[in-house]
């Protein structure tokens, strides 16, 4: 199962007015594993960096003039992101709506919502009623994010794989350490039940013979109707 952590930063909160996308993080997970795979790319917005956005991602215009527009890098985005793999987003309807903005400005079909996974949901479905910002999801799963001194969106990303993997189980859910890789067409029942295998030589047993006799005196103070007679 292929799946992709992605965030982006922008010049504002409103895609209908004219903001624009400015930087794009992401990474792969293929059966909840990162497989080092990453898309990152600044990108010129084609307008001005306000300052309270500035102040927030870091990102001026001098830094951001000269790097490619968001036509110039959509087909590799798309490329990278495939087209069936879950988008694995902290607060989808923000993101997919800047991308679809700028995919469809650009000429690209969009992304349909199904695609989507909003981490924020998914917290406050686990934990109703707490925090559910990345800061305080990484403080509760104790994910160093010493580094988040600005929004950046790689490194958001790479936060945000943590939380996801923590939300869904713990880091490597599918992970089974000491034995071999199933695959998903296996009919073995064992390795399906988790029924255990049986030891190629009985344990032995650790009754002593007195404590056998004891017994076996035992029940036979309980007469012939006891399970030890009739069940052998």
């Amino acid at each position: 199962m292929r799946e992709i952590v992605l965030d982006t930063e922008t010049t504002g909160f409103e895609a209908e007015q004219g903001d624009r996308i400015v930087e794009i993080g992401a990474i792969e997970l293929v059966n909840h594993l990162p497989t080092g795979r990453t898309f990152h790319e600044y990108i010129d917005p084609e307008r001005s960096m306000p300052k309270e956005a500035f102040d927030v991602h870091g990102l001026g215009d001098d830094f951001l003039r000269g790097k490619p527009k968001f036509a110039e890098i959509a087909q590799k985005f798309i490329g990278f992101i495939g087209e069936d793999a879950k988008l694995v987003i902290h607060n989808a309807k923000f993101d997919m709506k800047f991308l679809n903005a700028e995919l469809k400005r650009a000429g690209h079909a969009t992304l349909p919502w199904s695609r989507a996974l909003d981490t924020v949901a998914l917290a406050r479905e686990k934990f109703p009623g707490s925090p559910a910002s990345l800061d305080a999801l990484c403080r509760r799963f104790g994910i160093d994010n010493s580094n988040r001194t600005l929004h950046g969106a790689l490194l958001d990303s790479e936060l945000l794989a943590e939380v996801y993997l923590e939300l869904i189980g713990g880091r490597q859910p599918d992970l089974i350490l000491g034995g071999p890789a199933v695959s998903q067409d296996s009919t073995d029942a064992t390795q399906q039940t988790g029924a255990q295998r049986p030891r190629p030589q009985p344990l032995p047993s650790r009754l002593t013979e007195d404590e056998a006799a004891a017994h076996a005196e035992f029940v036979t103070k309980l007469g012939a109707d006891a399970l030890w007679l009739r069940f052998g």
